[in-house]
């Protein structure tokens, strides 16, 4: 069986949701820190600061094309290269409103047809894609 590897990530944050900031570390490869604001999650966008979409699309991105290279290999075609891009949509006071997953390829000797479906299998098997619907547990308590 194979052994379990948890991955860790972790953030500080000072202030309410709308005045305040943070920073977010990830804890296995010791990058970071990270800043995280609201403005830059819900009303800026994409600036000097991160938010947990971004990081969200990166993980799906990089799941995503592990997943799906894997799958054309088990296919005898392996990639020459995957471009894979995940743009997670947030809007405040909804929330995540859906994910789009981008890939474009460089795979020899494989139809459109068998790539479109190794694609769809990528995407349903890719780890990060079916975290998105497991259940999550709490652990909370007062410093």
């Amino acid at each position: 069986m194979p052994k379990p590897v948890v991955s860790k990530a972790s953030t500080v944050w000072t202030g309410d949701l709308f005045n305040g900031s943070g920073t977010t570390r990830l804890g296995g490869s010791g990058l970071g820190p990270f800043d995280v604001d609201w403005d830059t999650r819900a009303e800026k966008g994409a600036g000097s600061s991160t938010s947990p979409e971004e990081l969200l699309a990166s993980a799906h991105a990089t799941c995503f094309a592990m997943a799906f290279s894997n799958m054309l290999a088990q296919n005898d075609t392996p990639p020459t290269r995957l471009d894979s891009t995940a743009e997670v949509t947030f809007v405040a006071g909804e929330g995540i409103k859906g994910v789009k997953l981008i890939v474009e390829a460089q795979v020899e000797n494989l139809s459109q047809e068998d790539f479109a479906r190794i694609a769809e299998e990528a995407k349903a098997g890719c780890p990060v894609s079916q975290a998105l619907a497991v259940d999550i547990t709490l652990d909370a308590s007062l410093a």
